[in-house]
């Protein structure tokens, strides 16, 4: 397999020139270099293809069979990438194809989602944006590292180059179903220790935890008796079992009107605040601005800052 790390990319706006110019002073010209320049560019090119790219004509030169298929792969390239730079200084909603990706690992995040994208529909009618509402991400801070996500919903932040907004304070409260015998006596943590919990496997093990909401709960020390990978699926036992759920607090309403839970207004109060997070490399990008604002907005949809 070719090493790309052993090409010098500036060559291929080179070998871009000579294509479409059909000439190596011409190429010379357009790219403000000498021909001598150029004409090592193609001898490194030539090495790196093993082929002689271009026949030298009377007047100008003639891509060779191999040039036209390097083209043809290298145009749409090379034209991304330069709209991706311009995006980055100019970008206007109304027009970009810019792509997205964002991961929402907040039970809310397929509302989020929804209205993410009814947000950008409106506003941003050809950019496109798709979604990761796995509770549970996988990698996520390799993922924005590497480009492959451009912000994520969440209640943890990476270590590291990464920047943070917070969204909506949330918090988390107790409920069980609509009959459960413990909603038959008064309400306590003490109740709550004699039952059986529903839960989310732990993206953090041991018994710290770096949110301070979720930390004092960890402190009670409840019995898990069945854990899960969608925060979804919490909802759903809790309401077909005597087994407790913890639920976020923005989605208590969702939790009775949808399941029938009832919620139990005890234990510790602390926030969890869901934080918008992004890498640092992207804070200077105008469409990335653009649509950290999008998704402030819609989360700002889902709970109004009135509630908050």
């Amino acid at each position: 397999m070719l090493n790309l790390r052993a090409i010098d990319l500036n060559l291929l706006p080179v070998f871009e020139a000579a294509y479409e110019e059909r000439s190596l002073s011409r190429a010379a010209q357009r790219l403000a270099m000498t021909q001598p320049a150029v004409s090592h560019a193609m001898t490194r090119l030539r090495s790196v293809f093993e082929d002689e790219l271009f026949v030298r004509q009377t007047r100008g030169v003639i891509p060779t069979p191999v040039a036209h298929l390097i083209y043809g792969k290298l145009r749409d390239a090379l034209g991304a990438v330069r709209d991706s730079v311009t995006e980055t200084r100019d970008f206007d909603p109304k027009v970009s194809r810019r792509r997205f990706f964002v991961a929402v690992s907040h039970p809310l995040g397929p509302m989020i989602a929804v209205r993410l994208s009814e947000r950008l529909a409106r506003v941003a009618p050809k950019v496109e944006i798709a979604f990761s509402t796995r509770s549970r991400p996988i990698e996520i801070e390799r993922a924005m590292l590497e480009g492959r996500f451009d912000a994520a919903v969440d209640w943890l932040v990476p270590r590291g180059r990464f920047r943070d907004l917070t969204l909506f304070e949330d918090s988390l409260v107790p409920m069980a179903r609509s009959g459960h015998p413990a909603l038959k006596r008064p309400h306590s943590v003490a109740e709550l220790k004699k039952g059986a919990f529903v839960g989310l496997r732990p993206r953090v093990e041991g018994e710290a935890h770096p949110v301070a909401g979720i930390q004092e709960w960890r402190r009670l020390k409840l019995h898990y008796a069945l854990m899960v990978s969608e925060a979804l699926e919490i909802f759903m036992v809790a309401s077909q079992s005597d087994l407790f759920g913890l639920i976020p607090t923005s989605m208590t309403k969702f939790a009775q009107d949808t399941f029938g839970l009832r919620p139990m207004r005890v234990g510790p109060k602390a926030a969890v605040p869901i934080k918008l997070v992004w890498h640092a490399s992207r804070d200077t990008d105008a469409a990335h601005v653009f649509l950290r604002k999008q998704v402030e907005l819609a989360s700002d949809d889902m709970v109004p800052r009135r509630s908050r």
